[in-house]
């Protein structure tokens, strides 16, 4: 089963059509059917290691500044309750709790999930990112990990390799900052040749310019665990840049998704968008 880290920028993606989004739809329709989806999203980031537990996981609108459109898409897909035991036993010594009531499916998964399995009907369970933990340790519990895709679990990153909102140029919707470019190079190199390389990224002289937070990098080590747990290589799904700052680029190990053509080029506006006719809202 594949495993794979999705760039999902803004929420708007949701709403929007465009080669970012026809990428998640095509690696939807290619993969495998799943028995359950686990998502690692920048958006559940707490002092806590933990998974969602309940059999109807409800749908996270956590942002504001949006239309309303965005706020009415619901992603009604069930959640797998006994997929924290699984989870619980592969990532001992550390302990993960059980959510039964507190979270659900942040913006950060159903974001892409509205493009990649549109229908909702594959369980969908979300695991928090401990925000205590050092780079070293996310990159080998995604090693651990890496054994569900045996046992026919999809296992998503959500977030974005560069992630710097502060530095949004709004003169470059496609384009992309001198050391985005030097930064997401270097994050391709380490995935394509040596996975187990990434948190070295911390020592890159563009990275804190790239990552002034750590939330939004930290999914894809998940995914740069499993490809060096499993000695496979993580190839670039889609690749691309958002006002500046934002790097829109998605790896997928064990998948290959060609680059849509046709459909608009640039990511969602951070602001405004009209939802397309199939939109899941």
């Amino acid at each position: 089963m594949p495993a794979a880290f999705l760039g999902h920028g803004s929420p708007m993606n949701a709403l929007e059509r465009n080669r970012f989004t026809e990428a998640w739809r095509r690696f939807g329709a290619s993969v495998p059917r799943p028995r359950a989806i686990l998502v690692v999203s920048a958006h559940w980031y707490v002092n806590a290691l933990a998974v969602t537990a309940m059999p109807r996981p409800r749908t996270i609108h956590d942002f504001y500044g949006f239309p309303q459109a965005l706020f009415d898409v619901q992603y009604p897909a069930p959640g797998l309750p006994d997929l924290h035991g699984e989870i619980a036993e592969l990532v001992k010594p550390d302990r993960a709790g059980a959510d039964i009531d507190s979270w659900g499916l942040d913006h950060g998964t159903w974001s892409v999930l509205v493009h990649a399995f549109p229908q909702a009907d594959i369980p969908v369970v979300q695991l928090s990112i401990d925000a205590r933990k050092p780079f070293a340790w996310h990159l080998a519990l995604g090693a651990r990990l890496a054994e569900l895709r045996r046992r026919g679990i999809l296992v998503v990153g959500s977030g974005n390799v560069v992630h710097n909102l502060r530095a949004i140029d709004w003169q470059q919707p496609d384009g992309a900052f001198d050391w985005s470019r030097r930064f997401d190079a270097a994050v391709r190199d380490l995935m394509r040749w040596r996975p187990h390389d990434v948190p070295s990224l911390v020592s890159h002289p563009d990275f804190r310019s790239a990552v002034p937070t750590d939330e939004h990098f930290l999914p894809l080590l998940y995914l740069a665990g499993m490809a060096a747990a499993d000695d496979v290589q993580a190839d670039v799904l889609v690749d691309g840049y958002a006002y500046g700052s934002l790097s829109m680029a998605a790896y997928a190990v064990d998948a290959q998704c060609p680059q849509a053509a046709g459909i608009g080029t640039g990511a969602a506006p951070l602001d405004t968008a009209l939802p397309p006719e199939d939109a899941n809202v």
